[in-house]
């Protein structure tokens, strides 16, 4: 699989989740619930180096039977958190396949915003380096892969190609995945402002706002007034994350973040998987990318599949986990 840049791979939706919504609400119109209390688990902090005192969460669960392979390290998406379903369903894979697993709760997400007073944003990749460093001492001679979904794989794109291979001390990631990932930030702003997403819209910012407005957080009274005040995304983005991370609004936000324009510097093996029917990605946030240009980057892209959705025919495991499982048995 590695070296391949642009492939279009088979991929069958299971009944009855025909459609990018269906395969996208699955989990939520099931209320799917996944039982990890048979792998042990340790839950630890990371600190975050620039001198706010803040500490990401993040439980490790380790498998029954021990191997020498890598750890994996999952990054939820926006409004997610170590107990999101998609995060536990690859935890569960991971671990019967023999991998220890970290579910990482990133800046003031679930469990970490009440030892963060900041926010998590789609170019936050120096947290990600941060928690990196801070994973040293739990990470074996095997090495580390991280796992990114959606919001979590802009970030993680950008880490890699940030990444210096040639420094030392830091866990230097062997490969990564990055499943459903907003390429280009304002398309899919634009695209989550359709009326057909007006649902998706109001469930992410109800997100937004409660987890931006949760016990823990520091905020002003101006930044208060404009998360509450806010109507959608982009003005969430525009009036609350832009501001508050240095950008001059949310078009210079979402430029200087998309993970488009880092694809291209990835230092390391790396998996990209997209379903063109993904109702919050629309494919030209793919097809404006040069998937030929780095040799470390492949790309797998489906017909149906949905947002971090691929509930395939005769398989309970989503066809994405599958994929990266094989990505990185390959590496």
């Amino acid at each position: 699989m590695a070296g391949a840049q642009a492939i279009d791979a088979p991929f069958r939706p299971r009944a009855p989740w025909w459609g990018g919504d269906l395969q996208t609400l699955r989990n939520i119109l099931t209320r799917a619930r996944v039982d990890l209390s048979g792998f042990p688990e340790r839950r630890f902090e990371l600190p975050m180096r620039d001198g706010t005192g803040d500490q990401l969460q993040a439980v490790l669960n380790n498998p029954r039977r021990a191997r020498d392979v890598p750890m994996i390290v999952l990054i939820h998406g926006m409004s997610g958190c170590e107990d999101s379903t998609y995060l536990r369903v690859s935890a569960a894979h991971f671990l019967a396949l023999g991998y220890p697993v970290i579910r990482l709760n990133l800046r003031g997400a679930g469990p970490s915003r009440a030892t963060c007073r900041g926010f998590y944003y789609a170019g936050g990749s120096q947290d990600l380096r941060d928690a990196m460093a801070g994973l040293g001492e739990h990470v074996g001679k095997p090495g580390v892969v991280l796992i990114g979904y959606s919001l979590g794989g802009n970030m993680l794109i950008k880490y890699l190609a940030e990444l210096d291979t040639e420094a030392h001390g830091d866990p230097v990631p062997l490969a990564a995945a990055a499943i459903s990932v907003p390429l280009d930030l304002a398309l899919t702003a634009r695209a989550l402002m359709r009326p057909r997403n007006a649902l998706y819209q109001r469930w992410l910012l109800a997100g937004l706002k409660k987890e931006s407005t949760a016990p823990g957080a520091e905020l002003t009274a101006d930044e208060k007034h404009a998360i509450d005040g806010a109507r959608d995304i982009p003005e969430f983005d525009d009036r609350f994350t832009a501001p508050r991370n240095g950008f001059a609004g949310a078009t210079d936000y979402y430029a200087q973040c998309s993970a488009a324009r880092f694809i291209a510097g990835v230092r390391v093996p790396t998996l990209v998987i997209h379903a063109r029917d993904d109702p919050w990605i629309p494919p030209a946030a793919y097809d404006g990318v040069d998937w030929t240009a780095n040799p470390n980057v492949t790309l797998l892209t489906t017909r149906r599949g949905g947002h971090v959705g691929f509930h395939g025919t005769g398989d309970r495991v989503p066809w994405h986990d599958r994929r990266a499982a094989a990505f990185i048995g390959a590496q």
